[in-house]
C-alpha cells in the first residue's frame, strides 16, 4: 500500500497530536499505551489510550474500502514507519508516560494485533515478527524443562 504524501503527513500529524497531550509534564506520569486503530471501511485512523479516550483521529483516503485481505499488515508497515520517523525526530522524548509503554496496532474490537514499538528506560525496542518468531515455543520448552527438574 502506497500512501500519498498528503495522507502520510496526515498520519504523522495525528500521531504527533496524540502524543503531544503527554508532552512536558514528567512529574505526574501516566500509565498507558498508545493504541492505533485503522478502519478499512471508513479509512479512519483512531488513536486512543488505555482508557479508550480518543487522542486523535484522521481519515486516510487510500484506506477507504481497501480491497486486500492484508490490510492490517499493510497498515502495520505504514504506522511502524511513521512511529520510527517520529522517534528519530525526538517526538517521544520527555513524554509524561510511565515507561515502559507501547504503540500498539489494534483491530475493530480493540484487540492487539501487534506492538509497533516498545519504549523503555534503557532503550527503544522496535518489535518485529521475525524477532519474536518461535518465542512461545522456546518459553514453553524452558518452563517444561524447569518444572521437570
Amino acid at each position: 500500500m502506497t500512501l500519498s504524501e498528503q495522507s502520510y503527513a496526515s498520519v504523522l500529524s495525528a500521531i504527533k497530536d496524540a502524543v503531544s497531550r503527554y508532552k512536558g509534564n514528567t512529574v505526574n506520569q501516566e500509565v498507558t499505551d498508545i493504541h492505533l486503530q485503522p478502519n478499512q471501511d471508513s479509512g479512519e485512523l483512531l488513536i486512543f489510550n488505555d482508557d479508550e479516550e480518543e487522542l486523535s483521529r484522521v481519515r486516510v483516503n487510500e484506506w477507504i474500502d481497501y480491497g486486500s485481505d492484508a490490510f492490517n499488515k499493510e497498515t502495520e508497515l505504514v504506522l511502524r514507519k511513521a512511529i520510527v520517523e517520529l522517534k528519530e525526530q525526538g517526538m517521544f522524548d520527555d513524554l509524561s508516560l510511565l515507561k515502559p509503554y507501547s504503540f500498539v496496532l489494534v483491530d475493530d474490537e480493540k484487540e492487539t494485533i501487534v506492538e509497533l514499538m516498545l519504549v523503555d528506560d534503557e532503550d527503544t525496542l522496535l518489535l518485529d515478527e521475525e524477532l519474536l518468531k518461535g518465542l512461545d515455543e522456546e518459553l514453553d520448552a524452558f518452563l517444561k524443562d524447569l518444572l521437570e527438574k
